[in-house]
């Protein structure tokens, strides 16, 4: 078995479609034949593979090869297969990690498994335990990857600038406020405290084509009405008794 099988790895492809076989597999093992006759194998029954041979290597191409499955031994130098588990869990949850260990160390394999591993595989490994783990487990990460996908997609439907709901009001408010948002039309947000109106403000503004521009947060209710003006456009020195200096204004230029 060549050793370059290590160097034969497929570029990760953006237009990658995960709802399709093969699936991707990444081995890492420190024994170089035996990640080898893992990928050889694995490449056999249709799987893209890619190799490493620590954690470190691995987290590097959890990036790069963009892997669905991980299949990694335990005990490994510079990082092993415990902490190889826990870091690529929070870089990539969706990804479906089953780890190989000797048959003594079973509490270790636990252990992973508590961590977050899909399952373990003692060795010497079985031929049809390989296959059948790293089937279940290709599913069960593209699974993660459909109610992700799902989870984005209904947020995104039901959220508008940071606010967030399901109910058939809270969807009316939402749709009228993609409505009013491109337009130059003064607004009025009525309600009690605690409702929300300075969120549908601020969703309104993010939406709006001045969307880049500050977000001014001004409580008229707290200032005189003499002094209102002021505090919105500021003055010049000398500009009315009591302007000792000259004050900038709150709000920026308007912008047509």
């Amino acid at each position: 078995m060549s050793e370059d099988l290590e160097t034969q790895e497929a570029p990760y492809d953006p237009t990658y479609d995960p709802s399709v076989r093969p699936g991707r597999v990444l081995v890492v093992d420190d024994e170089a034949n035996a990640r080898s006759a893992l990928a050889e194998l694995l490449e056999d029954e249709g799987y893209t593979t890619a190799t490493a041979s620590d954690g470190v290597e691995a987290l590097e191409k959890l990036e790069t090869f963009r892997p669905e499955v991980v299949l990694t031994d335990l005990k490994m130098p510079r990082m092993d297969g415990l902490a190889l588990l826990e870091e690529g869990k929070k870089r990539r949850p969706e990804v479906a990690f089953v780890v190989m260990t000797a048959f003594g160390s079973i509490d270790t394999a636990v252990e992973a498994i508590k961590r977050g591993a899909e399952n373990y595989l003692t060795k010497p490994l079985d031929v049809n335990s390989v296959s059948a783990l790293v089937s279940r487990a290709l599913e069960k990460a593209r699974l993660a990857t459909e109610a992700a996908l799902l989870r984005a997609q209904v947020e995104k439907r039901l959220s508008v600038g940071g606010i967030l709901g399901d109910h058939p009001t809270m969807q009316r408010v939402l749709k009228m406020v993609g409505q009013v948002a491109p337009t130059r039309a003064t607004v009025l947000i009525t309600g009690e405290s605690g409702t929300g109106k300075e969120l549908v403000a601020a969703a309104i503004h993010h939406n709006s084509a001045r969307g880049k521009a500050p977000f001014i947060r001004l409580n008229c209710a707290s200032l005189a009405e003499t002094l209102l003006e002021s505090e919105l456009f500021g003055h010049e020195r000398g500009s009315f008794t009591g302007a000792e200096k000259r004050r900038a204004a709150r709000s920026p230029s308007p912008r047509r």
